[in-house]
């Protein structure tokens, strides 16, 4: 039997009545709905300090079969965009420096040897790399987007309903805490931390506010603006809205609500102008010339049984107490969060703390760990500049680097000089991780991926208001994000890129 009968018969195996497009449809959806499990507690083959593990992994795997599947029957093709050339020529420079990197023969820590944390650094790679491909594979139009955000939404829902049983227990006493943390240990390899800081259905509070600001809130700040609605609840996007910033809040993650003003000024600046504009319009009663041309007959009509006060722009004290309203729950909300997080030690600590110096101030105020690791791996990139260490040898060559007030009243660093201790140390910072293990050339390549997503972004804000705002929130989000994480395997930093690419390259096709 040849190969090209064997083909055949696979695919002939596949009953012809058994809808793949619905099926990959709703798999697509199944992964979008399980995005906020990050550490899901049963995935073989990983170690225990292995805390990437997004269950929606598991419905990832069969979607790929059904793609495949759908390949071999020909109904859809290989997904495809311009902007993939930087990543795949950042991939075959990655191979080149890793193997490079081998020569160099960096000592095993703590039982990690160089092959075996490049290996894993590649399958963290693929990991990303496959929700980024699926969301590509995915999305061709705005129907696609819809049934995506509608599943999105839907995970989003499900989070802040735990982030509320999570700050129950944390800040109340209806619930104990120990039970909740029970709960989330069944599906997590983590439940509740020390500290009062929520953290939904991921690992650590810092993750949920990533997942946050990069995947939902994009979404659902560019539906406020545009006035885009996924259901015909119009209420549904900024209930969300309010929820994802109220989770925001509870994580006090200081770094995310950072991510959030920074993408949300910027996204404003560029595109969201006329939508500020028109919103205070609304606000203070300035109805321009088309809208009182559409209204003038029905206002006429209405004079006649309206009170000689209230005619010549509808309702005034109508409109004036609904915007009285709106405008005191506003300040509400804005005094109450800032007044909420302000009194929190975690986060009131950035200015309350004395410190001696620069690196004390960093430790008090619990980023010293942070600050040692850049630190070194700043030290490490001046050593290797052009080519790097190799892909996941970073941990390897911190130690080393590491400065001397980083070994005092530092307990992150203290735990992992510990001789009992078998963790490996990262850069927590994806930029300076590219510089220390790809150099100054993978650098550049892997930042040029990302400025061909900027452009696709661009042709987005030109043909669809609605993507090119939720792309362009959801770029300034990840690129700030990467300052604190440095993990491939995030799927939260894959997704949108991917709907992006993907509804901008059917543009450019129905342009040819």
């Amino acid at each position: 039997m040849n190969k090209e009968t064997t083909k055949k018969t696979f695919v002939n195996a596949v009953p012809s009545q058994i809808n793949l497009e619905k099926i990959s449809r709703f798999l697509w959806g199944l992964v979008l709905l399980t995005l906020p499990i990050t550490s899901f507690r049963f995935f073989p083959l990983l170690g225990k300090h292995t805390y990437v593990r997004p269950l929606a992994f598991y419905p990832l795997a069969l979607l790929y079969l059904v793609l495949f599947l759908r390949l071999l029957r020909k109904e859809i093709k290989l997904p495809w965009s311009n902007a993939l050339l930087p990543l795949l020529l950042f991939f075959i420079f990655t191979v080149f420096a890793t193997a490079r990197g081998a020569l160099l023969a960096p000592i095993p820590l703590y039982g990690n040897e160089y092959w075996g944390r490049a290996i894993r650094a590649f399958i963290t790679f693929g990991i990303g790399l496959s929700f980024f491909f699926a969301a590509l594979w995915m999305h061709k139009d705005e129907n696609d987007l819809r049934h995506s955000l509608k599943w999105l939404y839907a995970g989003l829902f499900i989070t802040i309903l735990w982030v509320g049983v999570q700050a129950i227990a944390l800040h109340t006493p209806l619930l104990k805490k120990g039970q909740v943390s029970a709960w989330q240990e069944l599906f997590s390899v983590r439940g509740l931390t020390k500290v009062r800081r929520v953290s939904g259905f991921a690992f650590e509070a810092s993750w949920l506010a990533g997942q946050l600001v990069t995947l939902y809130i994009p979404w659902l700040f560019a539906s406020i603006l545009t006035h885009f609605r996924v259901t015909n609840y119009k209420w549904l996007e900024p209930l969300l809205l309010i929820g994802a910033l109220a989770s925001l809040l509870l994580t006090f993650s200081r770094g995310g609500m950072l991510i959030a003003l920074v993408a949300t000024g910027l996204t404003v600046l560029i595109s969201g102008r006329k939508a500020i504009s028109r919103g205070f319009a609304w606000f203070f009663n300035r109805q321009d010339a088309e809208n009182a041309k559409k209204n003038s007959e029905r206002i006429k009509e209405k004079t006649k049984k309206t009170p000689l006060s209230w005619r010549l722009g509808g309702s005034k004290p109508a409109h004036y107490a609904t915007r009285a309203l709106l405008l005191l729950l506003i300040i509400a909300m804005l005094w109450g969060g800032v007044t909420f997080i302000s009194q929190q030690k975690y986060v009131s600590r950035l200015w309350t703390v004395e410190a001696t110096g620069i690196s004390d101030y960093f430790i008090q105020i619990n980023a010293g760990g942070r600050l040692t690791y850049i630190w070194a791996a700043a030290k490490v990139y001046t050593a290797h500049p052009i080519l790097g260490t190799g892909l996941g040898s970073t941990g390897l060559y911190l130690f080393q680097e590491y400065p001397d007030w980083a070994m005092v009243n530092n307990p992150e660093v203290a735990r992992q000089l510990s001789p009992t201790t078998n963790l490996y140390p990262n850069a927590k910072n994806l930029y300076l991780r590219l510089l220390v293990e790809t150099g100054v050339v993978g650098f550049f390549i892997l930042g040029s991926f990302l400025f061909a997503i900027l452009a696709q972004i661009g042709i987005a804000l030109q043909r669809n208001k609605f993507l090119g705002i939720g792309g362009l929130f959801s770029f300034f989000a990840i690129v700030s994000y990467y300052l604190m994480q440095d993990s491939f395997a995030m799927a939260e930093l894959w997704v949108n890129f991917g709907i992006v690419l993907g509804i901008t390259e059917h543009f450019s096709q129905e342009i040819s």
